[in-house]
């Protein structure tokens, strides 16, 4: 959930760092800091509550010379956010600072171990333990920093990446990681630390990405050293990662999520390069080619993911049962992980995540790896942890996103199951010529349909002016389009702090019905497909009672603008491919409603872009 940088080099740190924050600023924003080390071997710590530009003010007296530091922009787990929690943390003797990301469980036993030795804690955090831990094994051991480092690591339970320097080893870096990302960046003569490419991406595309339960050993003048928690030495890995920097910039949008959401018809194109053919009437995945056996053979499959992408899960499992004939459940992967479930070799698990480092969903596939079964990953982070544990699968390329709420990359995750479902039908002999063709055609004008809706931007934008008063809304909608509603519904409680809820809208009458009156606002996937009269029927109810309805409607749709108060036309487009079309007006509507009550909508309350904690 942190966001971590660091370097070490000829340069001054401080500008590189603060930078890297703002970039990594989306991983964590309840407080920052950073430490440094000067030419008179002085380690300076500065810190404070709130976002990074808080830090910059702070700072902006003190001494932020030194060609070697670190720095961390939090999310809060242990302790709340102020200056005493916020990273980076002090040994006792105040020689060593420490930032972490991830949470270290057995932490209570350990500070209970180390007060009763006499060391004296300052914060309520579970991360001060370990930079304490690390002082006292290299005073008892009389050992180098390296090592100490390892010996506390082994005795930490937990997920952690963090960075260490030491006000006595001037020249080195010691950084670690376990379920929380980490990545180095090696440069001329430099080297640069971070949570992920985003923040270092502009100085060294020339990347390694450490493991778990690996510890990397940066001196100056010297090669990157990776060794694991057994002092074992591991060659390191250099990646070559492309970037495009103007990608982390606002490129003169307000907010990063309104850029993104722009952005969707290029992503969704960029998604299918290389995957679906020019003359699009065929799909092709290396993943089906080099695993065709494991994937056409596949008796069940298990989707496994949380938030945003549990709702992209949910539409794959209509395109896997509807065009592949195989049964699909979709789990969410915190569930998953902790309850008997019968999972075998014959299963095909898709575990889909933006981040790839999902905590959960990380686990819940090594779950289903020791249990047999052939794990399929959808991601959109390249080098993340997810691709490196699963056996196979697809990146969605919609590029780095910035906003907490995901946009772009729900689409791109859509995508990638409409190819994947397609394609393994095509495979199987589940699908017609007929179908198989026209739904690649019609996948292939989804950018055009959606610039389309992008245009009604500004009437979205005024009808957002009427429901800043609401305090509920309820989605809904039916097959394809209820977990649209779902995730409508996401959008709108995470970004504007209105309480939402989707439901299919048969299962109205079930219950919510009783919450229906004249300032209830709901909101109604209402497109012609095969289930239009069905949905017409459930908005007449909400109507008998009252109810303020906002429909999204087929263009030309005279029915329900009978019926609905208000109402926004989209392109029409095959049932199974609505999700991709519908998604964009509920995006906007949140953001534009958000915006009007005056919500930070691209760092919303007590919310992280990449969950790597539990």
């Amino acid at each position: 959930m942190c966001g971590i940088v660091g370097y070490i080099g000829k340069r001054n740190a401080y500008p590189i760092l603060i930078k890297g924050l703002k970039r990594l600023e989306y991983r964590g924003y309840d407080s920052a800091g950073i430490a440094l080390l000067n030419s008179k071997n002085e380690l300076n710590v500065y810190k404070t509550k709130g976002k990074v530009s808080n830090l910059e003010h702070f700072a902006k007296d003190k001494d932020c010379n030194g060609t070697i530091g670190i720095a961390h922009t939090r999310w809060a787990t242990h302790g709340e956010p102020n200056q005493i929690n916020a990273h980076p943390h002090y040994s006792e003797s105040k020689n060593i600072a420490l930032i972490h990301n991830g949470i270290i469980e057995n932490y209570a036993d350990l500070k209970e171990n180390l007060t009763r030795k006499g060391i004296h804690f300052q914060s309520n955090t579970d991360t001060e333990v370990i930079v304490q831990l690390i002082e006292y094994l290299l005073q008892k051991n009389d050992t180098d920093l390296l090592t100490a480092v390892q010996l506390a690591l082994s005795h930490v339970v937990g997920a952690y990446a963090i960075a260490v320097i030491d006000r006595n080893n001037p020249d080195v870096i010691v950084a670690a990681r376990k379920s929380s990302p980490l990545v180095v960046g090696i440069g001329d003569d430099e080297f640069f630390i971070a949570s992920d490419a985003s923040p270092i991406v502009e100085y060294t595309k020339k990347m390694v990405f450490i493991d778990n339960e690996e510890v990397a050993y940066i001196k100056r003048g010297e090669e990157l050293k990776i060794v694991n928690l057994n002092n074992v030495e591991i060659k390191p890995e250099i990646e070559e990662v492309m970037l495009d920097i103007g990608q982390l910039e606002k490129g003169g949008y307000e907010h990063f999520m309104l850029k993104e959401i722009f952005e969707q018809p290029a992503c969704i194109e960029n998604c299918m390069k290389g995957r679906v053919n020019i003359a699009h009437d065929s799909i092709k995945l290396s993943a089906l080619i080099d695993f065709h056996d494991k994937l056409v053979g596949a008796k069940r499959i298990i989707i496994l993911a949380c938030g945003t992408s549990w709702h992209s899960g949910m539409i794959g499992k209509y395109l896997f049962e509807t065009y592949c004939k195989i049964p699909v459940e979709v789990e969410y992967a915190s569930e998953f992980r902790y309850r008997s479930n019968v999972v075998g070799e014959n299963d095909v698990v898709i575990a889909v995540s933006q981040s790839g480092e999902t905590a959960d969903t990380l686990a819940a596939v090594e779950l289903a790896k020791e249990k047999g079964a052939f794990v399929y990953g959808i991601c959109n982070s390249v080098g993340s942890s997810i691709p490196r544990a699963t056996h196979t699968g697809s990146y969605i390329h919609v590029g780095p996103e910035i906003g907490v709420a995901s946009t772009k990359a729900f689409s791109g995750q859509v995508t990638v199951l409409v190819m994947l479902a397609l394609a393994l039908a095509k495979s199987k002999n589940a699908i017609s010529d007929k179908d198989y063709f026209e739904i690649i055609a019609e996948l292939a004008k989804i950018p055009e349909k959606m610039k389309k809706v992008l245009q009604m931007n500004e009437k979205i934008a005024d009808l957002a002016k009427i429901f800043t008063y609401a305090h509920n809304f309820i989605y809904l909608g039916r097959g394809y389009c209820f977990p649209v509603a779902l995730e409508g519904a996401l959008k709108l409680k995470e970004i504007s702090y209105i309480h939402a809820e989707g439901y299919p809208a048969a299962e109205m009458k079930h219950g919510p019905i009783a919450l229906i009156d004249d300032e209830m606002p709901v909101v109604v996937i209402a497109t012609q497909n095969a289930l239009y009269e069905k949905v017409v029927s459930n908005m007449q109810e909400v109507k008998a009672r009252k109810g303020r309805i906002i429909a999204l409607i087929s263009e030309g749709d005279e029915k329900i603008k009978d019926i609905a108060n208000f109402c926004i036309e989209v392109p029409q487009t095959l049932e199974c491919l609505e999700p991709l079309i519908t998604t964009i007006p509920l995006q906007l509507l949140a953001y534009h409603i958000a915006v009007c009550k005056g919500k930070n909508v691209d760092q919303p309350r007590n919310l992280a872009k990449s969950v790597t904690v539990e």
